[in-house]
């Protein structure tokens, strides 16, 4: 039995997907019985916890050949880093009461590294957590995600601009969700071995400018890049509700981004998925 919190999330969604497409056993965990419903419908067994209840967590990681693990995150936490860090204690807690034999973990690019990285603070606080209890871990460090580029479509669509904070002609790694979920089920089926990183990204490399031509190609209208200062991420993530912390942090992140600060541990040991930019961004639109 494999077990995989946030399985009404992206990633989670995915690891689920190909994990029954293997035929294999799962366990979705969601906050509610209602949220689960689709994936009992599918085949897959359903446990109702959350990161901020231990004993459920507990109850639903027994008996697991593995784990997928990310803690979601929750922006509108005053003290968000902390939050984060209590939630990464709580699902280690589990982890090491329920005597899961292992654990594949999502982490971040940049997962290493120990400075001002923003909310990637967060997951490599997991990983030295996770690293104390897990009998078997694999850490993934996927690259920016491509559907990231998600909440901005709907702007590109009415008014032909993509805005954004990164450079328009820098090319960074980007890479789709289902390539990470898929990713993360096959770690789970192979069973792991002692600590295991793995760092992630996309078929290639990708800018801004790239991003809005395939997506003027995709709708059919001229997109243009729209490069939006630094000083513009505090209260932008703001108006999105993010606390003044969490806003902070992802200002610091895009800032050690700017300047290259924030990048692979390996890189010439990058694991590459198979869906393109166009792909992604078509299933998205």
């Amino acid at each position: 039995m494999f077990v995989v919190i946030g399985a009404t999330g992206n990633t989670g969604s995915a690891v689920i997907e190909t994990l029954l497409n293997r035929k294999q056993p799962v366990r979705a965990v969601v906050r509610s019985a209602e949220k689960g419903q689709g994936w009992k419908a599918k085949g897959a067994e359903v446990a109702v916890a959350s990161l901020d209840d231990v004993p459920a967590l507990i109850k639903a990681f027994e008996g697991a050949k593995g784990v997928y693990l990310l803690v979601p995150p929750n922006y509108g936490a005053e003290a968000w880093l902390d939050d984060q860090r209590a939630r990464m204690d709580r699902a280690a807690e589990a982890v090491k009461k329920s005597e899961v034999q292992h654990v594949v973990f999502l982490s971040s690019i940049g997962g290493h590294i120990s400075g001002p990285t923003g909310p990637i603070r967060a997951a490599s606080y997991g990983e030295h957590a996770l690293g104390c209890v897990a009998k078997r871990l694999t850490i993934l460090r996927p690259a920016y995600f491509m559907d990231n580029w998600r909440p901005v479509i709907g702007m590109a669509k009415a008014q032909g601009v993509l805005p954004t904070f990164i450079a328009p002609q820098a090319k960074i790694p980007m890479i789709s969700t289902k390539d990470i979920g898929r990713i993360g089920a096959e770690q789970l089926i192979t069973g792991g071995r002692g600590k295991q990183i793995m760092e992630m990204a996309g078929p290639e490399e990708y800018s801004p400018d790239q991003v809005a031509s395939a997506l003027g190609q995709i709708l059919g209208k001229p997109v243009t890049v729209q490069h939006a200062p630094l000083s513009a991420v505090v209260p932008t993530f703001k108006s999105f509700g993010f606390s003044d912390e969490a806003a902070k942090l992802f200002e610091e992140m895009y800032t050690s981004f700017s300047k290259g600060a924030i990048g692979y541990e390996a890189p010439d040991k990058v694991v590459r998925g198979t869906v393109t930019l166009s792909e992604a961004l078509r299933g998205m639109v």
